[in-house]
């Protein structure tokens, strides 16, 4: 009989805190749930982000190499040896300076007579093809 008694006492204790339980669980979790995973997800984000920054980036040695441009080319930029990048940034100098961009299409440079001894005698270059005639004039 004490056993039959403490029986009782176990499922009638379970019974009251398992529908209470089982009634505050799911409300309890699902909040929960979500700010986990928020709070996960925020940082890791920030962490991502912060190594970005962290990393400079280097100049390619070969772009800050001084070359001597030749005489047609010198009498654009200058006879003093640059970079490639200084040649490029003089060039559109010169092009801006004496509005030799063409202004329907802006990509291509209408040459006049100085240019066009650079460009191998075309009249019209398109600025990505320039950069290729330009470096035929540097040692």
């Amino acid at each position: 009989m004490a056993t039959a008694k403490k029986a009782a006492k176990k499922t009638a204790a379970k019974k009251p805190a398992a529908k209470k339980a089982a009634a505050k669980k799911p409300a309890a979790k699902k909040p929960a749930a979500k700010k986990a995973v928020k709070a996960v997800k925020k940082p890791a984000a920030k962490k991502a982000a912060a190594k970005k920054p962290a990393a400079k980036r280097k100049p390619n040695a070969a772009f800050m190499k001084a070359m001597t441009p030749s005489a047609t080319l010198a009498a654009v930029v200058g006879a003093t040896p640059m970079p490639r990048t200084e040649v490029t940034k003089k060039i559109w100098d010169y092009i801006k300076k004496n509005k030799l961009q063409d202004p329907v299409n802006r990509r291509n440079i209408n040459a006049d007579e100085k240019l066009k001894a650079v460009f191998g005698g075309k009249g019209k270059v398109s600025m990505f093809e320039m950069t290729k005639l330009v470096s035929n004039h540097l040692k």
